[in-house]
């Protein structure tokens, strides 16, 4: 019965792509997922099919290699840089494309990474083309931010190209969603369309005609995932198709992805949380969790071979045989009493497998440096970082404590943006601070300087300015 269903659900949601005027190889590439689910696949991969990583390539060595650093600083004419810009920062309150949040020194993300290409381009003696994958949410804006910065796009190359989209599938029929809000019945299909975009844009094809082999990827939020030239000597060096940057688990990464080894070909794997087995309970496994066990994680900064990409997708109709990611929800996000989906999805760290001869390189932390809540963005915004000459973002060479400080500000009063900068009116300075924590609600109007681990307790009732005696607090936890 299910089989039938999903069959009939299948073609309609093929002939609906057709309407929607996707191309013919993303359809085939989500008929091949769905088909997947109609098997009863759930993309899980279980503690049986995989081992932990024994040691990878580490960036401190590639970093003082100076023929890594010597053959990238060669190499950068013939890179590209792509940056994630689909989404809308909705759970920080945004409704437009988050890389136009003010960020550091008045500049936007976008601001700041199109500075640094152009920077590093000028002292390299090429253009570092900068190119956004945007969703239907945020391409025109990402487009207005970026007309200032068009020699970024040489050669009549796009300031952007548009991820595609996947019909979102009822749970119970297996049907195409038909909610009455247009938006409702589809889904983004995760970054992993990536490829599938490039190809069916001609952009890669267009990029290698221009000389431009390796592209440079990562998210538009974080500000930690520069053009580093050693790393891509060390990549172009050698050969392979797809290098993904990675970093070491703490125990606040514990619920994220990781990699490991599959056992039965030896390649790479990424293992995402939705593809985590979950326990009698509920809960994502232990091992899952175990940041011993499974030390590393993607940061999503993916270096390319173009020319890789471009071969394996032609060998699969247009587009990279990424696994499932079968994510069920709600069909409106807002409404958890409304009908079951599931969201069919990819991850673009997933290609890592299907590249033969992938590799991954250890970085250091501060390689990810994403902006994902207001907590993040206090940080970034703090002296905790600075912005350097070459607009590249780095820790204050003033920080004698080690990593960076840990800030938890209560959701009540500053998890939406426009709370938090109603508050935080002159931001704290953090670069001695090792945990910031604020409970209540309090309005910073004066400076204030956080030394080690502070607490801040202000009433849920009502709005308490910081009292202007307050300048300097540390080691302490204060009821105001």
């Amino acid at each position: 019965m299910v089989a039938s269903k999903g069959k009939e659900g299948l073609e309609k949601a093929a002939a609906l792509m057709r309407r929607d005027g996707l191309p013919e190889a993303v359809i085939k590439n989500f008929e091949r997922l769905f088909h997947d689910v109609i098997l009863g696949k759930t993309g899980i991969i279980t503690e049986a099919e995989i081992e932990p990583l024994k040691e990878i390539d580490c960036f401190s060595q590639v970093s003082t290699c100076n023929n890594a650093l010597g053959e990238g600083s060669k190499l950068l004419g013939k890179l590209a840089v792509i940056r994630l810009n689909g989404g809308l920062g909705t759970t920080m309150g945004l409704e437009r494309a988050k890389s136009l949040l003010r960020v550091k020194e008045g500049l936007t993300f976008n601001d700041v990474i199109a500075k640094q290409l152009q920077v590093l381009g000028a002292s390299c003696g090429h253009t570092i083309p900068l190119i956004h994958m945007t969703s239907f949410s945020t391409d025109a804006d990402v487009k207005k931010a970026m007309a200032p910065y068009g020699d970024l796009s040489p050669g009549g190359l796009p300031v952007s190209f548009l991820q595609h989209r996947h019909p979102k599938i009822y749970v119970d029929t297996m049907s195409p969603a038909e909610e009455p809000v247009e938006d409702l019945n589809w889904n983004p299909p995760g970054h992993g369309d990536i490829y599938a975009a490039l190809l069916a844009t001609g952009l890669a094809e267009k990029l290698l005609s221009m000389g431009k082999r390796y592209a440079f990827v990562a998210n538009a939020d974080n500000l930690g995932a520069t053009v580093e030239p050693s790393i891509l000597g060390y990549f172009a060096s050698s050969g392979a198709p797809f290098l993904m940057e990675t970093a070491e688990r703490t125990k606040a990464d514990a619920k994220g992805g990781h990699l490991a080894r599959r056992k039965s070909s030896g390649r790479l794997v990424l293992r995402e949380s939705s593809q985590a087995p979950t326990a009698p309970g509920g809960e994502i496994i232990p091992e899952f969790q175990d940041v011993q066990r499974y030390r590393h994680f993607n940061t999503n900064n993916i270096w390319l071979d173009l020319e890789a990409v471009v071969r394996v997708a032609r060998e699969h109709d247009g587009s990279i045989p990424l696994p499932l990611i079968s994510n069920k929800k709600t069909v409106n996000p807002r409404d958890r009493g409304s009908r079951r989906v599931i969201q069919i999805e990819t991850a673009m760290g997933a290609a890592i497998e299907v590249f033969e001869g992938a590799r991954a390189l250890q970085v250091p932390r501060s390689r990810f440096a994403p902006v994902k809540s207001n907590n993040d963005l206090l940080v970034v915004r703090s002296d905790a970082y600075i912005l350097k000459d070459d607009f590249t973002l780095a820790v204050n060479p003033a920080r004698t404590l080690p990593g960076l400080p840990s800030v938890s500000l209560d959701p009540q009063f500053y998890g939406l943006l426009k709370d938090f900068e109603s508050r935080m009116k002159v931001i704290p300075s953090l670069v001695q601070a090792s945990t910031f924590t604020v409970k209540g609600n309090i309005e910073f109007g004066h400076e204030l300087k956080v030394v080690r681990s502070v607490t801040l307790a202000g009433s849920h009732e009502k709005l308490l300015p910081l009292p202007a005696q307050v300048d300097s607090l540390s080691d302490q936890e204060i009821s105001l």
